[in-house]
């Protein structure tokens, strides 16, 4: 009887309570993970110089033009991951801190995406900032690019691997500096083809 009874409360506190909150697609959260890539279309992003990305079976794949593909949201100190696969010879780019523009961003930073182009720069190196010039993956595999940002502090690591950690200097003048932004994928020219999922942002307190 008495189980019988423990039984019956359990059933009607659930029941009872109240139900979990239903996330969309594109929004899904874990751990304070943010989805900024829904896996079905370009919903929160824009692209620029009036080029189409697309997605193709679940995945941002870039274009055979020149274009930047922006998201809508905007960030100041966060963690942001995304899975990489690069073809043969391209190059591509992950920004922050940016803004819109129709051209090349002159907001904000790129952390480079390259293992086997021309450009000697390769993945995960900060653009005019920190070069690197030893690939740290393989085309035609996935690893993950992940960028840290707090404070004046940029932390940039490859496959969980540390690469380096820039710290700002006082007195940075320009437009490519530690501020806030958005953050976009770079399309660099018609021979790269590049491919990103599991795009995600984790913000971070002030």
């Amino acid at each position: 009887m008495r189980a019988f009874r423990t039984c019956l409360l359990t059933c009607v506190a659930l029941i009872l309570a109240p139900a979990p909150a239903l996330l969309r697609a594109d929004d899904k959260v874990a751990d304070g993970w943010i989805s900024l890539f829904n896996g079905k279309d370009l919903t929160g992003w824009k692209a620029s110089e009036k080029v189409e990305w697309k997605v193709v079976d679940g995945l941002i794949v870039t274009p055979p033009q020149r274009s930047h593909l922006f998201t809508d949201a905007e960030y100041k100190n966060f963690e942001f991951k995304a899975d990489v696969m690069t073809t043969p010879g391209s190059n591509s780019g992950i920004y922050f801190h940016t803004k819109y523009e129709d051209t090349f961003p002159n907001t904000g930073f790129e952390c480079q995406v390259n293992l086997t182009h021309t450009d000697p720069v390769k993945s995960g190196s900060l653009y005019f900032i920190v070069k690197r010039f030893e690939a740290p993956a393989k085309d035609n595999e996935w690893y993950t690019q992940h960028i840290i940002v707090k404070g004046k502090a940029v932390t940039v690591k490859i496959n969980d691997k540390v690469l380096y950690e820039y710290v700002e200097p006082d007195g940075v003048t320009g437009t490519r500096r530690i501020g806030k932004g958005s953050f976009a994928l770079q399309a660099h020219d018609p021979k790269s083809v590049v491919k990103y999922r599991n795009i995600m942002v984790k913000p971070l307190a002030d």
